[in-house]
């Protein structure tokens, strides 16, 4: 999942990680074994010494839960992108268009890039083909008291025939739920005001919408109640919304989306007279590849850009790019704090213990023996701290939040993702805390090394 991302200090290869953490302890065990390390009394100063050992796991803890939720997220928006698109699918768009807010497709071109060669057909012989209108509509949130709370980003998706367009995406309703019908609208009684009269515009017939999974739940949160439902309404460009349909969308980009009938919504919002985006539906990622390729190179009629569904949607994961880029700086910064708070800890340790390591020399304990006993004591804390912090991260999943992926042109999708925490990460956090605890005890450890024995007891 995250090979492409450019965070190698924080996250290697997902292969290597369980080696590597073997190998740490096996080495840590090799170490107190066979060294003959005074094992017992690292325990008993750690328990004496218990309000330092505690705020300095407290340390490897908020770098390592820190850097697991940060990862979560990028972890979930990762996952999200690559369910989104089908492998089989081909999207659509005017030439120059990097996203489907920005493409403008003729009415006229439609049938005929429907007929492309290689496009699947349903049953009854038509072209498994989704013709769509991407839009965002911004919309202020409105309190209690009349005042506006903030600016709500809505993406709607018209298209012609719902059933269709669920077949060429791969997406089902809930149960209980319908597409919405050919004429996309429905009356519903007259909306009161607190007065008692019809609210403005009441005789105007509801717009049908099929809700994706996270916009239901946003919908919801915004009028105070759970996740819309079939018969819920909604005000959206002011115009009354009936839910007909809630889709099976966790972990895709359209679990954002409110699809509607095209010939109702693309007027009311001023793209009448096009099509944003066609969706066609091929055999497989080779069919997708070769289609996309004819309709670029040889379709004369208009320049396009198709692509197969899944570039299109990893082009949108630049975001996740740049918070990788982010999440290694602060990690990189936020360990090298760890590193000198862990180094600070244990050299006042060595300060307050010059007598004990002097008494432990008198007993016939080697420098080197010195040596591991504390940097031993260092990753001690760590895993201890560093368990904690994995642990404490691993609250973070399946947490729902609202992010953008975006090819990183101006443009974007608005989404609400579920925080992923995957075993890869909590390996990742546990050798980020043996790293800081082995670099923050190494110093001091030496340092307790070069201590002369007689010199320690004065």
């Amino acid at each position: 999942m995250f090979a492409d991302q450019p965070l190698a200090l924080a996250l290697p290869p997902g292969s290597r990680l369980p080696l590597a953490l073997a190998v740490a302890a096996l080495l840590v065990a090799a170490l107190a074994v066979a060294g003959s390390i005074p094992i017992g009394y690292n325990v008993r100063n750690l328990i004496v010494r218990w309000r330092t050992t505690l705020l300095t796991a407290l340390a490897f803890t908020l770098v390592v839960g820190l850097m697991t939720v940060m990862l979560a997220f990028v972890a979930g928006m990762n996952h999200l992108t690559e369910q989104s698109g089908q492998p089989g699918n081909v999207i659509v768009l005017s030439d120059g268009a990097t996203d489907e807010l920005f493409s403008n497709l003729n009415f006229v071109d439609a049938g005929d890039i429907e007929r492309q060669g290689g496009v699947l057909r349903d049953a009854a012989g038509q072209p498994l083909a989704s013709r769509e209108v991407y839009i965002v509509v911004t919309q202020p949130v409105i309190g209690p008291s009349g005042e506006t709370l903030r600016r709500r980003f809505s993406q709607v998706r018209g298209l012609d025939d719902p059933a269709m367009a669920g077949a060429v995406h791969g997406l089902e309703l809930f149960p209980g739920g319908a597409w919405f019908s050919q004429a996309g609208v429905e009356t519903l009684p007259p909306k009161e005001n607190p007065a008692g009269t019809p609210a403005e515009g009441a005789d105007r017939p509801a717009i049908q919408a099929v809700l994706g999974e996270g916009a239901a739940q946003q919908l919801g949160a915004e009028l105070g109640k759970p996740p819309l439902v079939v018969g819920d309404t909604f005000e959206l460009g002011m115009r009354r919304w009936v839910v007909v349909g809630i889709m099976q969308s966790t972990g895709s980009t359209f679990g954002s989306e409110i699809w509607a009938k095209r010939g109702v919504v693309a007027p009311l919002f001023g793209k009448a007279d096009i099509y944003t985006s066609i969706v066609l539906r091929t055999a497989g990622a080779d069919a997708a590849r070769a289609v996309s390729t004819d309709l670029n190179d040889h379709f004369k009629k208009a320049a396009l850009a198709a692509q197969p569904e899944t570039q299109y949607f990893s082009k949108l994961g630049e975001t996740n790019r740049q918070f990788a880029v982010t999440i290694a700086f602060v990690t990189i910064v936020m360990s090298i704090g760890g590193v000198f708070g862990v180094m600070n800890t244990m050299f006042a340790a060595v300060s307050q213990r010059t007598k004990d390591i002097g008494v432990l020399r008198i007993l016939g304990f080697a420098r080197w023996q010195i040596v591991i006993s504390f940097f031993l004591e260092s990753l001690f804390i760590a895993v201890i701290g560093g368990a904690v912090g994995c642990a404490v991260g691993y609250l973070a999943d399946g947490v729902q939040a609202t992010s953008m992926v975006s090819s990183g042109q101006g443009s974007g999708k608005t989404i609400t993702l579920e925080l992923l925490v995957t075993n890869q990460i909590l390996m990742t956090g546990m050798l980020l805390a043996l790293g800081m605890g082995a670099l923050g005890g190494l110093i001091p450890a030496l340092a307790a090394m070069r201590l002369r024995p007689l010199e320690s007891m004065r």
